[in-house]
């Protein structure tokens, strides 16, 4: 079992074992922009760079949103886990998948819907506005990827399981980052191939409307994947079918 038990014994040095990993994580989250304006910066135009510097603060912004919520989900199955309620830890985790099911798909369609609005509001730069709103509607029709995997994550940190979060989330970087030099560096697809990197390592996209699609469909197989990397990886996934398969 790699689960870690915080109602015996010592705290402090557990605990600390424990964050390290989610710090990480939350890093190479945050790096996401900062990895495609970088690559970016050297292989596109300075529009390019103006929009995917504007729209990544919303998509990290949005980003921070939802770990946020999925925290409660951490905090309230952890307690139940610790209090060996597992019937009622099976609860939440069924309406915790409900809840943020319904949220990636409803911010899946209305975040490329409103794009244009958000590009105004956030005063992007008219040379840039096109390639903003392009940045902003492509990453938001991923965003049940990024919903579920935030999900995913807080189930296994409420399990004390904090490397499993990680090793995803590195992995989904470095995909990130061979996307950015292929759709950018190679294909010259600007803030549009940023965008479609972040969501998954796609093959160029000649018309932008066929990238928002593709953006969109693959946001479901990139969820799925990353929950099933997650149970293949994570040595208490067993463990953990095994309860959440009593509780229901």
């Amino acid at each position: 079992m790699n689960d870690k038990d915080f109602t015996k014994g010592k705290i402090i040095g557990p605990l600390m074992l424990f964050a390290m990993p989610v710090m990480f994580a939350l890093f190479l989250q945050a790096m996401y922009g900062a990895i495609d304006l970088l690559i970016v910066g050297k292989y596109a135009a300075p529009e390019d760079v103006s929009a995917v510097s504007t729209g990544s603060q919303i998509m990290l912004t949005l980003g921070n949103l939802i770990t946020s919520m999925a925290m409660g989900t951490t905090i309230y199955f952890g307690q139940q886990i610790g209090m060996g309620n597992a019937k009622q830890g099976g609860k939440i985790i069924g309406a915790s998948i409900a809840l943020f099911a319904t949220l990636g798909c409803i911010l899946s369609v209305l975040i490329p819907i409103f794009s244009v609005q958000i590009s105004s509001v956030m005063q992007a730069p008219k040379d840039a506005f096109s390639q903003t709103v392009w940045y902003i509607r492509i990453c938001g029709g991923g965003m049940l990827a990024i919903v579920f995997y935030n999900l995913i994550g807080a189930i296994f940190r409420s399990m004390g399981d904090s490397k499993t979060p990680l090793i995803t989330v590195a992995i989904a970087c470095v995909c990130n980052i061979a996307g950015d030099l292929i759709l950018i560096a190679g294909f010259h697809l600007g803030a549009k191939g940023a965008a479609i990197a972040q969501n998954v390592g796609a093959g160029r996209m000649d018309r932008a409307y066929k990238a928002l699609r593709s953006a969109i469909a693959v946001s479901f197989l990139f969820g799925l994947s990353m929950f099933l990397l997650s149970f293949s990886v994570a040595p208490c996934s067993q463990e953990f079918l095994r309860r959440i398969s009593r509780s229901f």
